[in-house]
């Protein structure tokens, strides 16, 4: 029993020790000396760029253009990689080579590990990196989500009104955060997280809100830790997880705290309004009664048929007085009440 360990420990170490992975393919054209790079990429935050620190070999095309990367010095465990077909004239800047900066230029993202066998075919319109073959189920999960992502483009460009941007934000969160689930690999549900939490893209807007709102990005990071404990991409997501749920949280705590503000406000005004126009009408009330205090019976009795839109000649036959009188009657209203017309009196007194 004791020699059947061992056997079956030596023989698990000589597969460890001898596995290597291989990645090859063609390009499009049956050239020599086209330039290929190898990448992996640790920061999903830098999945769009090619950069010098991301590059871990290069190669040249043979006269098919067929390339390969072979070795057993990859990780064990799955990463994202990138194969880069530098096409670019020579004529351009060494920096523009290294970003991919040119238009000829071709890249392709995949997840693999160190005894994987990845092939690269041209697509049946001779495209280069298009499609994948591999001995890792992992591998082609980028390209799968892309599909998905063109059909979200679509239906973000069909209407684009904020109706349209909510609907759309809430059903494709849900639909590609669960196909991501679905494909059993962390690695794939962080390409999908890295697009929906981009700033320049239509969702961002919505992943603040949802990140508050479901449990699924806790539950990624749990997948994560369980899969790739050690990883640097896990801590990475780790922490921006964190921060974003602390400042959504804050936000929405503001957000709360300033409707509440806004709503005591908005009850102070109402009734601060209500108690300067009951205080206008009392101060108003007692200036008209003053007012009144100052005038005769007679004075009084004129002011009455003014308010009724009487003239002089109305008012001197309904108080059996001649119009002269009326006049002189209201010449001294003018003076008592410091008013320059009937007009003032109607507002004096209405």
């Amino acid at each position: 029993m004791a020699k059947n360990l061992v056997y079956i420990f030596l023989l698990f170490l000589s597969i460890t020790c001898f596995s290597q992975y291989t990645f090859k393919g063609h390009i499009a054209e049956k050239v020599s000396s086209k330039t290929i790079y190898l990448s992996i990429i640790e920061d999903y935050r830098k999945l769009e760029r090619i950069s010098m620190e991301q590059i871990l070999k290069k190669t040249t095309t043979d006269s098919l253009g067929f390339f390969m990367f072979t070795g057993n010095n990859l990780s064990q465990e799955n990463r994202i990689y990138r194969i880069h077909l530098d096409d670019c004239p020579d004529t351009v800047s060494n920096s523009e080579h290294f970003f991919g900066s040119c238009v000829n230029s071709k890249s392709i993202l995949f997840i693999a590990n160190n005894t994987d066998t990845v092939e690269f075919p041209t697509s049946f319109a001779n495209q280069a990196l298009c499609e994948i073959t591999s001995t890792n189920n992992s591998s082609s999960s980028f390209l799968e989500i892309d599909v998905l992502k063109e059909q979200m483009a679509f239906d973000f460009n069909d209407f684009r009104s904020d109706a349209n941007k909510k609907l759309n934000s809430q059903k494709w969160f849900k639909t590609l955060q669960d196909f991501g689930k679905k494909l059993n690999e962390p690695l794939a549900e962080l390409y999908i997280f890295n697009f929906l939490s981009d700033k320049r893209n239509e969702t961002y807007a919505y992943y603040q809100k949802n990140i508050t709102e479901t449990t699924y990005y806790t539950e990624l990071g749990e997948r994560l830790l369980l899969k790739y404990p050690n990883a640097p991409f896990t801590q990475l997501y780790l922490d921006e997880i964190a921060i974003d749920q602390k400042y959504s949280n804050l936000k929405n705590s503001n957000s709360g705290t300033f409707k509440w503000i806004l709503y005591l406000l908005l009850t102070f005004s109402i009734f601060l309004n209500i108690y300067l126009f009951l205080k206008h009408k009392k101060f108003t009330q007692s200036i008209q009664n003053n007012a009144i205090a100052k005038l005769t019976e007679q004075e009084q009795n004129i002011v009455e048929e003014i308010l009724k839109n009487k003239t002089n000649k109305e008012i001197a036959s309904e108080m059996f007085i001649s119009v002269s009188t009326v006049k002189t009657h209201i010449n001294n209203l003018y003076k008592k009440l410091k008013v320059n017309s009937r007009d003032e009196i109607k507002q004096r007194f209405q």
